[in-house]
């Protein structure tokens, strides 16, 4: 079944914070990744901001670049996390702070006074790079020790208490290890349910494996803390981010499952280098699959990209593993990030991108023509996108809980809201309010799994456009399954769209929804598309012999992308092999199915 309501005046309760807790939980939209000066290849590329300035952004305070130009958030999230890389923080603590041991060593000297391009190039290509890229990362000569890091820690920890404020704005203490084993991108952020933080964090020099870094996250929990890592850019993992072996070459096992599992409930959908969903060359059935695929990361360190690097591909296998071990390695809800590496954080508007490693795509010209060095070419950019969550106040308890549980889901800039639930005879919805009262009451939110009883499930959806975004063209459920041969099998539905089209009995295809842009003034217009949506889908096929997964994705009409943006602005032509216009969209954590669950 499908609706449309034509007005924004049925809301799914606003973002803004509640003076008590909603039992129907409120959405929240904030940032989980990025870096300030305190990230070596940030500060290289001109980063000057502090954590603490990352996070007056991120409440909507106006911050000062080091060009002079002052950056202010058209609206204020609602939560950050500050992730430097934990590999290199008491090295910048040493560059920054003239009293740090090791300040006038003559390397850091060279790191403080470089304004080439090249240069800078050169010498975090000597000194990051090279070894982090290895199977045996080093500290670099000019590292001064333990203390230095301790140091860096306390002023990233001191800052997120500063701006905490419950119910108005929640910040966590975080970090980023940046394990990258031959190239293959293993990234994971690190975020802290409250003040409880070790004095000192673990790096990709310090551990050299996810399953060390596992067992450094269970050391925590010994002592009483609470933490979960993100995974990120597994579009460049090369074929690492879902193995089919442990780093060490043994065989999955039932341990590794449960344990990844644990510690992992999030995958970082889309950031600035590029979107890790699927891509158009594995997925060519998928008509929207051709989104900020970022193919140049192909050109750097043997990063050629395998159906295993993306996520729905992850999502398969997981479920093909569980039907092996008995547990899913890769039961994984969706987050978004941006990685910006100038301190600003969630900035994401496509007609605002100014990029996010400094110079190295600072420009107009580097964006069109330029890379940012070992990792992707300026055109293929994207903005990076932005994580939401459904929980019940604005508390560090109430968000980190919704990550933990899986309730969460990405966009790729706007403040689409998004939200989905399944379960045995759902009513076919017509009020957002009561779909989630059903919901919690006798079904399963984003994140959940399935009750094993369940008889040919019904998913309700819904989604409500950006206030000052572009309208909404449909939203879809992917579903994903294991048939009783082991076989893995994927299918795409329409389930709610806007306007008065139909699905082509042939096909199997909704017609397109329009195009309303102007490419000559990158300017569109809300005369097509709809402002909400809202409708339900049965899986007929369903058999509760099979395991599967299934997620919700809501589409945009077109818009212009950001190097859309660039070209009209500057008066030079549109760039001929990236898209003039996108489909922003929002995906939404899964909802699993376990045979005997």
């Amino acid at each position: 079944m499908k609706h449309f309501l034509n007005s924004i005046c049925i809301s799914l309760l606003a973002t803004a914070a509640a003076a008590e807790p909603n039992p129907l939980r409120n959405a929240y939209f904030g940032e989980t990744h990025m870096h300030t000066a305190f990230s070596l290849d940030a500060y290289i590329g001109g980063a000057r901001l502090m954590p603490s300035d990352a996070l007056d952004f991120a409440q909507g305070k106006p911050v000062t670049m080091p060009d002079g130009t002052v950056m202010q958030h058209k609206r204020p999230l609602d939560f950050a996390a500050v992730t430097d890389h934990a590999e290199y923080i008491g090295e910048m603590y040493s560059t920054m702070f003239q009293d740090a041991p090791g300040y006038d060593d003559d390397d850091l000297v060279e790191l403080r006074e470089m304004t080439d391009i090249e240069d800078r190039q050169n010498w975090f290509f000597k000194y990051v790079i090279s070894s982090n890229r290895s199977t045996t990362p080093q500290h670099p000569p000019f590292y001064a020790g333990p203390g230095t890091a301790q140091s860096a820690w306390d002023i990233i920890v001191q800052a997120a208490e500063d701006a905490n404020k419950p119910g108005e704005f929640t910040s966590f203490v975080a970090f980023e290890w940046s394990g990258a084993p031959n190239g293959a991108n293993l990234h994971r952020n690190i975020i802290f349910r409250d003040e409880n933080v070790p004095k000192s964090v673990v790096s990709y020099i310090d551990v050299n494996s996810e399953e060390g870094l596992w067992e450094w996250m269970r050391e925590q929990e010994a002592e009483g803390r609470h933490l979960l890592a993100i995974p990120h850019n597994s579009n460049a993992s090369k074929g690492r981010m879902f193995p089919n072996t442990t780093s060490d070459g043994g065989p999955l096992t039932l341990d590794y499952a449960r344990t990844r599992a644990h510690f992992e409930p999030l995958i970082e959908m889309l950031q600035v280098k590029g979107g890790s969903e699927v891509h158009r060359k594995f997925w060519a059935a998928d008509e929207f699959a051709d989104f900020e695929n970022a193919d140049s990361i192909q050109k750097n360190s043997g990063r050629i990209f395998h159906k295993k690097d993306f996520v729905r591909g992850g999502l398969t296998e997981g479920l093909g593993r569980e039907f092996e071990l008995g547990a899913n390695p890769f039961k994984y809800g969706f987050i978004g990030g941006t990685d910006n590496h100038n301190g600003l954080m969630s900035a994401v508007a496509e007609d605002q991108f100014i990029g996010a490693h400094g110079p190295e795509d600072g420009s107009v010209e580097r964006r069109r023509t330029g890379d940012v060095l070992g990792w992707i070419d300026g055109k293929d950019l994207s903005i990076g996108s932005l994580a939401a969550v459904w929980a019940t106040e604005n508390t560090r308890a109430a968000i980190w809980d919704a990550m933990k549980r899986r309730e969460t889901y990405a966009t790729s800039g706007p403040r689409i809201k998004l939200r989905m639930f399944g379960g045995n005879g759902l009513s076919d919805p017509e009020d957002p309010i009561k779909m989630a009262q059903e919901g919690y009451l006798t079904g399963t939110h984003m994140g959940g799994t399935l009750e094993s009883a369940v008889m040919q499930p019904t998913f309700t959806v819904y989604a409500e456009k950006d206030p000052i975004g572009a309208n909404l063209d449909r939203i879809q459920i992917i579903k994903g399954w294991v048939d009783k041969f082991g076989d893995t099998n994927e299918k795409i539905v329409d389930v709610v769209w806007s306007g008065d089209r139909e699905v082509n009995l042939d096909t199997g295809k909704l017609a397109p929804v329009g195009n309303t842009v102007d490419l000559e003034t990158a300017k569109y217009t809300n005369d097509i598309g709809a402002s909400t949506l809202i409708g339900s889908w049965t899986d007929a096929e369903f058999d509760s012999q099979e395991g599967a997964y299934y997620y919700a994705r809501a589409l945009e009409i077109p818009t212009p992308r950001w190097s859309t943006y660039d070209a009209v602005r500057s008066g030079l032509p549109l760039l001929e092999d990236v898209p003039a216009t996108i489909q922003e969209r929002a995906w939404g954590s899964p909802i699993w199915y376990s045979p005997g669950r």
